[in-house]
């Protein structure tokens, strides 16, 4: 069984920067891609941030463009999302999931999703 395990969530505030991990046990994947997804109270599920399991090809949302970096670790199975210059509009829970097929942005797309860290960020 796939399991996908955020941690590094937190209470911050604006400007500080916090660092996302997710760890992917049950399967070593070889294709594909790791992406964050975000949801803050009261709005849907959004795309943060992907990147390609093979070639690392990165894709943002126009939001968080310039301020977060996406990367894996294919040795051990794992994602990261470093987030600099957090502002309170970032305050989320924050999905760490993995999509074996191609399409990266939308929600659907994913077959794997972990239960969420929460990320706060005070003005």
């Amino acid at each position: 069984q796939v399991q996908l395990l955020e941690s590094g969530g937190g209470l911050v505030q604006a400007g500080d920067s916090l660092r996302l991990s997710c760890a992917a046990s049950g399967r070593t994947f070889r294709s594909g891609a790791m992406g964050w997804f975000r949801q803050a109270p009261g709005k849907e599920r959004e795309f943060v941030a992907a990147v390609r399991w093979t070639g690392g090809n990165t894709y943002y949302a126009d939001s968080v463009k310039g301020r977060f970096t996406i990367s894996r670790n294919n040795a051990k199975n794992a994602g990261y999302l470093q987030m600099n210059s957090l502002k309170p509009e970032d305050t989320a829970v924050y999905y760490c999931a993995f999509n074996t097929g191609w399409i990266i942005i939308e929600e659907g797309s994913y077959d794997y999703w972990g239960q969420g860290t929460q990320v706060t960020v005070s003005s």
